[in-house]
């Protein structure tokens, strides 16, 4: 049962009408249903655009369906749900709207984040209840600057507390398993330090091209899209101490804790960032053109579709391990994993062969799954040494991950939502490397849809 199952809390979608409520928030919602049966949720959306109730009520039914959410749940929701025509910029209207759905609500802003900081200055000049919370995705702005202009509006609205900036890897369950495969266990827990761990690579290589969010991705690029947000944040699930306890503020304390001591490798981000962008290839069937050829792209912003940084930890658990954070779309092959590579003993003894491949953990982000490969002797020869691999699958999250972040911030729980200075610190991290590549100090490479991630990516740059 969840926290707050015999509370209603209204969930009013601003911005209703695009795509990420129907692609991504209404079915995480459904399959946060589908789990927990007895939640209560008003669903109210607000929009500009024009839309009669009984298309907003199919809108809501079929999202919430997708996933599985038991035909009850559904029809109360559909029920109770109602689009509202309203002008968020005109502060009659957002007042009407937010007296009519009344309290506890979350205000869900699917908004882009220029209208988000408008919406908040007419709140800040309104008020809003104790019982209101505030909702945002990313981007957290655009740059340093801009993102710590956003926390201070939206703390002129509620407090820190009451503020949740989503990050939806943040739900998956591969990345919350991270607190038991660190915590939970004797044999790992030990060995999680830059004493017995080579390099750590986060990867998030996709075989999907642009696919139509040229609007967005053109303006952005794989290196504030997915290493400066969620590949970021597996960093600081991967290496944070263990909290006193999974509550907000023990989790995202040391969570903060990691990222306010991460830099780039070696101070260099020309020597410790990579980029390419994909020409025209074919990835299975399908014929991909070439980036800049892509509908709605501006060949003039020279945006990447690959991207590579290598960071440090500057702390005594960490200090001289490099993390190599890297995500690229139109590849030959999906690579959404963590790979953890331990050094080699400090001795072997002679007369034992092959030892020539370390040890690694690999923490399979999407299939869930783990494997360990260790050295052990080889059938045949006892004095062989070979590679065998430790396989473990593991649960399919019970809900899609949205659904993990809706829950919480439907109960107020800040756990999985990123805190203020941990979104500063993630854009603190990258702009080096974002100015570096303004002032083209690294090349732009080139790959073809369809191949692999080109050869000399992932080697560790030497310290000058």
């Amino acid at each position: 049962m969840s926290p707050a199952s015999d509370a209603t809390t209204t969930l009013l979608i601003l911005g209703a009408s695009g795509d990420l409520t129907q692609r991504l928030l209404l079915p995480g919602l459904g399959s946060l249903l589908a789990v927990e049966t007895d939640r209560s949720v008003h669903v109210v959306g607000a929009d500009r655009a024009d839309m009669s109730q009984q298309e907003w009520a199919d809108t809501v039914r079929t999202a919430l369906t997708s996933t599985g959410a038991p035909d009850e749940a559904v029809e109360a929701i559909v029920a109770g749900t109602e689009y509202i025509k309203a002008d968020l910029m005109v502060p009659e209207e957002l007042d009407a709207l937010l007296t009519q759905v009344g309290d506890p609500v979350v205000l869900y802003f699917a908004l882009p984040p220029a209208v988000s900081v408008q919406v908040c200055e007419l709140l800040e000049t309104r008020g809003v209840s104790e019982q209101t919370r505030l909702a945002l995705e990313k981007p957290f702005g655009t740059d340093l600057p801009s993102a710590q202009a956003l926390n201070v509006q939206v703390l002129k609205v509620v407090d820190e507390n009451r503020v949740h900036r989503i990050d939806h890897f943040l739900g998956l369950s591969t990345v919350l398993n991270l607190l038991g495969v660190r915590f939970a266990n004797r044999l790992l827990q030990p060995v999680w330090t830059s004493e017995h761990i080579e390099k750590v690579v986060i990867s998030y290589d996709e075989d999907l091209a642009l696919e139509g969010r040229a609007g967005y991705y053109d303006k952005a690029g794989a290196l504030v899209d997915m290493i400066q947000s969620h590949l970021l944040q597996v960093l600081a699930f991967f290496a944070m101490e263990a909290p006193g306890s999974i509550t907000e503020d023990e989790v995202r304390s040391v969570k903060a804790d990691v990222l306010r001591a991460t830099a780039v490798w070696g101070g260099d981000p020309r020597s410790a960032s990579r980029r390419a962008r994909y020409t025209a290839g074919t990835i299975g069937a399908r014929a991909v053109p070439d980036y800049t050829s892509e509908e709605g792209v501006d060949p003039a912003l020279d945006t990447e579709t690959l991207a590579e940084m290598v960071v440090e930890i500057d702390t005594d658990r960490w200090r001289g391990t490099p993390f190599v954070l890297r995500s690229g779309k139109a590849l030959g092959e999906k690579s959404k994993k963590i790979e953890v590579i331990f050094k080699e003993p400090d001795r072997v003894p002679s007369g034992l062969h092959g030892k020539d491949v370390p040890d690694s953990l690999v923490l399979d982000l999407k299939p869930a799954a783990m494997v360990v490969s260790l050295s052990i002797n080889a059938e045949g020869d006892p004095f062989d040494l070979e590679q065998k691999e430790l396989v473990a699958t593991l649960a399919d999250s019970r809900m899609l991950p949205y659904g993990e972040v809706l829950g919480r911030i439907l109960d107020g729980d800040p756990l999985l939502s990123i805190r203020g200075d941990v979104a500063e610190d993630c854009w603190r991290i990258v702009e080096p490397v974002l100015g570096a590549w303004r002032a083209d100090e690294v090349p732009m490479q080139e790959y073809a849809a369809g191949s692999s991630v080109p050869d000399g990516w992932g080697a560790i740059p030497a310290k000058r």
